[in-house]
């Protein structure tokens, strides 16, 4: 089956979708994206994922070309055109096709570039590897210094994917001055004594969306939450350690760096959490 893709505006065959060899985000990585996860036909935290996408087209002085409702409706065509059950809408907008290339930005009035494709997950929250948990490794963060900025720029986190898997790894924990910043693609956490402990919010990691769902859940639940930052080491001695994506949701992992964390399995707040959140999430899901 091919695949409906949409593109300003258009909705064609993925074979016929195309972008000018001129735009700035395949030149320049001049843009920003998100990924929106479809469960059961129905679109996770969306509200949260276009807060976010405006607030990284607005760091970046790039215009919104479209209203949160324009979203909404090309994501539900996209989901109904592909038959989407679970899985995800990966959306991407750029600063547009000034015609050539040149490093200062174009014209204000160059129209941005929308890009949305579906991709089938069929299962997607009953992943094995929730069962069973993550190994990562650590690698050196040599990223820009605006992480917070949901940018395409993706080709480090990329390669830190790559030396997981070639370490026989499934991520890559990003450190930095000696403490953990974040995943390849995902917020990163530990448990100790009871306590979950994530880095505090700033331009160092990603504001993750799923990230602030969980830690509200857990607060609800009345789980402790420490904002700050850990290290490898501390991590290593930690009882659990779990990550957070939209695409992930709670993901334990067991293992970082050979070492095992707490008794090699999942443990019982990461899993507490993941049920929470997929039960929660679904109740608002549209």
């Amino acid at each position: 089956m091919t695949r409906t893709v949409y593109v300003n505006g258009d909705y064609v065959a993925e074979d016929q979708a195309t972008v000018s060899v001129f735009d700035r985000g395949f030149l320049m990585a001049d843009g920003v994206y998100e990924v929106v996860s479809v469960l059961g036909g129905k679109l996770i935290d969306f509200d949260g994922h276009m807060v976010r996408l405006k607030r990284s087209l607005s760091e970046l002085a790039i215009t919104n070309p479209l209203e949160d409702a324009a979203y909404l409706d090309a994501h539900r065509k996209l989901i109904a055109e592909n038959g989407i059950t679970d899985g995800m809408i990966y959306l991407q907008v750029t600063r547009g096709n000034p015609g050539d290339r040149d490093f200062a930005y174009p014209p204000a009035d160059t129209v941005p570039t929308v890009v949305m494709f579906t991709q089938s997950k069929p299962g997607l929250a009953d992943a094995p590897a929730a069962k069973t948990g993550w190994k990562v490794i650590s690698v050196e963060d040599l990223r820009w210094g605006r992480r917070d900025i949901k940018t395409v720029q993706l080709l480090y986190p990329s390669m830190a994917k790559m030396e997981a898997k070639a370490r026989g790894a499934d991520d890559a924990w990003m450190v930095e001055d000696g403490r953990v910043t974040e995943g390849t693609s995902n917020n990163a956490y530990i448990v100790k004594n009871g306590t979950i402990i994530t880095r505090e919010l700033s331009h160092d990691i990603l504001h993750g969306i799923t990230r602030a769902a969980v830690l509200r859940f857990a607060a609800e639940a009345q789980m402790k939450v420490e904002e700050r930052s850990f290290t490898i080491a501390e991590a290593q001695e930690a009882d659990e350690a779990f990550v957070t994506s939209a695409s992930a949701f709670v993901m334990p992992v067991v293992q970082i760096d050979g070492a095992t964390v707490g008794d090699g399995s999942v443990g019982p707040v990461a899993a507490r959490l993941r049920e929470i959140y997929l039960e929660e999430t679904m109740k608002t899901a549209i």
